[in-house]
């Protein structure tokens, strides 16, 4: 007997449920913020002379279209199951997280191509101060920009959120070095390379922060299992319930940032059909109050001659 617990049946996932008036807040902060540090970066590294500063700008403007496309997607992936895609619509947050971080490489490899061309060059005058209040102002403008987003995302469970997130924080350290370099271009004239160098570590960030968003989304694409932890507590929770012998082939994957589990339980070969079904809810019903991430499961009921030997979940 298989018994099927619906998504529609119990609380959806943190994400689905979210205010959307939560995230056009989170939007156009982000955007505000980020266009606003783009346009002066931009402007103060073409007035300023200052190559890092530029690059520093043109990663602003990606993540004016990080933030948009974030909003864009919630659009989808906040929407309710329905009968074409009775699991939600979470698997659309896991894309925009991959998009986000394939946009980024483009963008690293872009910069870090052209400041390696233009490393061995030198500027006809050294950067100018504004260009370094620039960056040290993204610094500080990233950093609170990045603490507020993170906590939103935490709280709503969300990866293309706390993706967003990051890049924030990639932002505000990759400027951290181009302060310095264009810093010491301005002190030290003669070495109007550390310019171009600072522009090479900008690029090196941005697909440092890509990589960090975009391998766990993949994972989540071709069906990563949960975590071995998160498996053991799915195990000791359905072994402890009432009625059940033995738990076996426990299998696991992601929809969005939620989790949807199925597992055996082996029980007594005399209960009935009802009985077997009331120790199958039982179950569903103590995993998904239990464990926050898990928002759907399916449990097969067997008869004790079907017991496995104990062994770990998988």
């Amino acid at each position: 007997m298989t018994d099927r617990l619906l998504i529609n049946d119990v609380t959806s996932p943190p994400s689905h449920t979210l205010p959307e008036a939560l995230i056009r807040k989170v939007t156009w902060i982000g955007i505000t913020v980020n266009l606003a540090l783009a346009i002066f970066k931009l402007a103060a590294g073409i007035y300023g002379d200052s190559q890092a500063v530029i690059a520093d700008g043109i990663e602003a403007l990606l993540d004016v279209f990080t933030v948009i496309l974030v909003y864009a997607g919630s659009r989808f992936w906040t929407r309710p199951p329905d009968e074409t895609h009775p699991f939600g619509h979470g698997r659309m947050e896991t894309l925009v997280a991959v998009f986000i971080g394939v946009s980024l490489v483009g963008a690293a490899v872009g910069i870090g191509w052209e400041s390696m061309a233009t490393l061995h060059e030198q500027h006809a005058t050294p950067p100018g101060w504004i260009a370094a209040a620039a960056a040290l102002a993204s610094v500080i403008g990233k950093e609170i920009l990045y603490r507020w987003t993170l906590g939103v995302g935490r709280r709503i469970k969300s990866v293309a959120v706390i993706a967003t997130a990051w890049h924030y924080r990639s932002d505000a350290f990759s400027s951290l070095p181009v302060v310095i370099a264009v810093t010491g271009a301005i002190l030290l004239p003669s070495w109007t390379f550390l310019d171009h160098l600072g522009a090479v570590v900008v690029s090196m960030f941005i697909l440092h922060a890509a990589f960090k968003i975009t391998w766990p989304s993949l994972k989540q694409l071709i069906d990563v299992g949960a975590p071995a932890e998160l498996r053991r507590r799915i195990r000791d929770i359905a072994g402890a319930s009432r009625g059940v012998r033995q738990v076996h082939d426990i299998r696991t994957r992601y929809i969005g940032t939620s989790i949807q589990a199925d597992l055996h339980l082996i029980v007594d070969g005399n209960l009935t059909v009802r009985e077997g079904h009331d120790i199958a809810r039982e179950v569903e019903a103590r995993l998904i109050h239990e464990i926050e991430e898990v928002v759907d499961v399916v449990v097969h009921v067997e008869p004790p001659e079907e017991a496995l030997p104990e062994e770990n979940p998988q």
